[in-house]
């Protein structure tokens, strides 16, 4: 058994602990908490299982990596904070861990990566023996492992469109949905996620990754975006009222261009409500879900809705990052130490976990 810490346990980290617990190979040695109300809660009760764990968390970061875990699971946020994520995560390979993180974008292509991102883990890596993996849903596996096996399936392929298609009153990250990507805000409010540069610095390194994997140059990145304003007041279950005349759906477009034309293509369409821009693509559910379209010969439609946590589909969405990582962790200690992409690490069956369910 592989000890495995968990470091956060909020929308990410549950679901970390309910993938660590579930998988055969891999045996919770920690928690690793922030918030003073969390410290000393047994993690099954953090995971929102139906039975205690045995490990309390702690906010004791020495103490856990003084242990010396063989591997960790990094699922505090790096939206808000990426030189404190930088930062955590380097501690955690010098120590020696392997780490699968969803927090550093930059990181999910680590040849294009930034020196100020890169070298720091390579340092941390030479010094300590262990390794990173950063990888999620999107960008994550729904624009890097999935479209790549698509496109194996078609004759010619002309493009590939990778889309989000997301109500996001169900993602309970209030601060990320308001103020990085600017529902309810007044329409000249300019939200962060959404400023020039900052899509291409989030999903630029999975267009280069799919590029490198076809065996194409891009010419450049280009960015489209289009922002629509709600007609109607709207109330929500998760964030309260939305007001008419403030931002209640996004839309845009991070382009790959190949000889002049956008090839590979990762699109997000968010709303707040799904009365906003219903001329927009939907969900076939009005939910949630990642699509993948291979345009070509057969022009190939793939779409994948999943859904956790009482039907919640950002809950579902958290899960499956959190599975590619989680399910990476034992081929991970087997390789030898390094900086690994999505390319790199093997998308694997459920292997010894099929209708297996724990003590």
């Amino acid at each position: 058994m592989i000890p495995t810490v968990v470091w956060g346990a909020g929308n990410v980290g549950r679901a970390a602990l309910r993938a660590v617990d579930a998988h055969p190979a891999l045996a919770l040695a920690a928690v690793l908490v922030h918030d003073p109300a969390k410290v000393g809660r047994d993690a099954g009760d953090l995971a929102g299982l139906d039975r205690a764990l045995g490990v309390a968390a702690t906010d004791d970061i020495d103490a856990v990596l003084a242990a010396r875990p063989r591997a960790v699971v990094y699922a505090a946020s790096g939206d808000i904070r990426p030189d404190e994520a930088l930062a955590d995560v380097v501690r955690a390979v010098r120590a020696g861990a392997v780490v699968v993180t969803p927090a550093l974008y930059p990181l999910y292509d680590p040849r294009s990566a930034p020196p100020e991102f890169r070298d720091p883990v390579l340092a941390a890596v030479e010094q300590g023996g262990g390794s990173l993996f950063v990888s999620g849903v999107d960008p994550g596996w729904g624009n890097d492992v999935l479209p790549l096996l698509i496109s194996g399936l078609g004759t010619t392929v002309d493009a590939i469109r990778c889309q989000e298609i997301f109500d996001y009153s169900t993602y309970e990250q209030e601060d990320s949905v308001r103020h990085l990507i600017g529902m309810g805000h007044p329409m000249e409010y300019e939200p962060l996620m959404l400023a020039p540069s900052i899509p291409t610095m989030v999903w630029g390194g999975q267009l280069r990754l799919m590029a490198r994997a076809l065996g194409v140059e891009l010419d450049e990145i280009r960015e489209t975006l289009e922002r629509r304003a709600l007609d109607t007041t709207v109330t929500t279950r998760t964030m309260g009222v939305f007001e008419a005349g403030t931002q209640g759906a996004v839309r845009f477009e991070v382009q790959g261009i190949v000889d002049g034309a956008p090839r590979i293509v990762v699109e997000h369409i968010t709303r707040i409500h799904p009365s906003c821009a219903p001329d927009w693509p939907s969900p076939p559910d009005g939910t949630g879900a990642h699509r993948v379209v291979v345009e070509g010969r057969p022009r190939i439609e793939v779409t994948v809705e999943a859904s956790d946590e009482g039907e919640n589909r950002s809950a579902g969405g958290n899960a499956t990052a959190v599975g590619r990582l989680v399910n990476a962790v034992d081929w991970l200690v087997d390789a030898k130490p390094g900086l690994y992409d999505a390319l790199d690490v093997p998308l694997r069956p459920a292997v010894g976990r099929l209708g297996r369910k724990r003590p």
